[in-house]
């Protein structure tokens, strides 16, 4: 899957385009070093597919590649958190 990153002054956002639909999870820059990701969508067409989570693996993986942390605000990223208890090294 082949998922982009589209950053503005603040924040910015994953999107993910599958099957002519397109996901996206958005973020905050709170700091150099800390991202909130405050929401995901994924449309009905997607969801079971594993899109929602490839998205926060992808957050996480950038994350890490940018020593940054995360805030998960999103309730879709917070309980993927949970249950990867080997994200805890960016997930505050």
């Amino acid at each position: 899957m082949d998922i982009r990153n589209e950053e503005g002054g603040s924040g910015g956002r994953y999107a993910a385009e599958v099957e002519g639909h397109e996901a996206e999870m958005t973020y905050s820059r709170a700091s150099p070093k800390l991202v909130i990701i405050d929401h995901t969508a994924v449309p009905d067409a997607l969801r079971g597919k594993g899109v929602g989570q490839a998205l926060a693996l992808h957050a996480v993986e950038a994350a890490r590649a940018g020593g940054w942390k995360i805030i998960p605000l999103c309730p879709f990223f917070k309980a993927q958190a949970q249950r990867h208890p080997e994200w805890q090294d960016v997930v505050n």
